[in-house]
């Protein structure tokens, strides 16, 4: 009787299906690499100037998060007006006796809330009047850019200021002043991402989307607005910080919002209170600081922000990581050597 051994050597179509099976995973592998590389082009390179930036604007964004739990009430009336600062109140009194401590976390949280509603309003208008006119064309396009344009020749500080004149001061609260700073401070970033746009428009990729019958929607959001998304941002940062700036300038002329306490409603009492003259330095350097500080963090994540859409200064950036990766792989050869 013969034995007949089953045979083990795989057959064609297993082998066939395991080479296929190998080249999907390794084209999944390198789909997900390229994905991480464009993510991390798309981030700006951490550097002592971010990193400050980003510590700046942190701590003080928890501080008028956190801090506004942990104080009295700023409006309490004592009979110690203009006390310097104390271990009782840490950056003293005002004219009528009440905490300016207590008043300053108040106050950057208002600041935190107008500046976050008007980049978001801002921003908003900017992508829906910039990028969806831009994609779609024709009259639209134009009538758009047109709308655009009107906005952009009209001096925005003086509308805004006329607009809070004629409002009531009863009406004229937080989301009143944040809907008027929008409304005048989205035309020129709705250009920028208009010319961004009609450029990633007639690429290749975004062609191949609309024949393969992809919706409009879908590639706006799936292809044109991911290589927007740094441009976006850094509007958004520039609209925060021309928000709190404008709020603050409406604030010190007694424009601004009647039934919420800013930053520049304490530089307002501070003036009328003649904070300066009397020599109460506590009343109006630390609601003008917490602005400088929180300016210039937004300022220099602007600045970072910048080497990513700046092509110049991304092909700088590139260059410094290759540069960077290459004496990482000497160190690591010299290691091993």
């Amino acid at each position: 009787m013969t034995n007949i051994a089953p045979r083990t050597e795989p057959s064609v179509a297993e082998a066939t299906e395991a080479i296929v099976s190998r080249t999907a995973r390794e084209q999944r592998a390198d789909r997900v690499r390229r994905s991480r590389s464009a993510l991390r082009q798309m981030l700006p390179t951490m550097t002592p100037w971010l990193a400050l930036g980003l510590a700046l604007i942190g701590g003080i964004a928890l501080f008028g998060l956190i801090a506004p739990f942990f104080v009295g009430d700023p409006s309490a009336i004592r009979d110690i007006g203009l006390a310097p600062p104390s271990a009782e109140f840490l950056l003293g009194t005002t004219q009528t006796g009440q905490d300016v401590f207590a008043q300053l976390a108040i106050a950057t949280r208002g600041s935190l809330e107008i500046g976050l509603i008007v980049g978001v309003l801002a921003t908003v208008l900017s992508a829906f009047f910039g990028i969806l006119g831009a994609y779609i064309g024709g009259f639209a396009d134009e009538a758009f850019s047109l709308f655009s344009n009107v906005f952009l020749v009209i001096p925005g500080l003086p509308l805004v200021i006329v607009i809070s004149g004629f409002v009531p001061a009863e009406a004229r609260g937080l989301w009143t002043i944040a809907v008027v700073l929008a409304v005048t401070s989205w035309a020129g970033s709705a250009r920028v991402l208009r010319a961004q746009t009609l450029s990633i428009r007639s690429r290749d990729y975004v062609a191949a989307s609309k024949v393969a019958g992809e919706r409009a929607w879908r590639v706006i959001a799936v292809e044109i607005l991911p290589n927007l998304l740094p441009v976006l941002a850094s509007q958004f940062v520039f609209a925060v910080i021309a928000a709190i700036l404008g709020e603050a300038g409406l604030s010190f002329l007694g424009l601004g919002a009647s039934n919420s306490s800013t930053l520049g409603t304490m530089l307002f009492y501070a003036q009328n209170g003649f904070a300066l003259p009397l020599g109460a330095w506590w009343w109006f350097v630390p609601p003008g600081l917490v602005i400088a500080l929180f300016g210039m963090g937004l300022s220099l994540v602007n600045f970072s922000i910048d080497e990513i859409i700046n092509p110049k200064l991304k092909n700088v950036r590139l260059h410094a990581r290759r540069e960077r990766r290459a004496r990482r792989e000497a160190r690591r050869k010299e290691r091993a050597a």
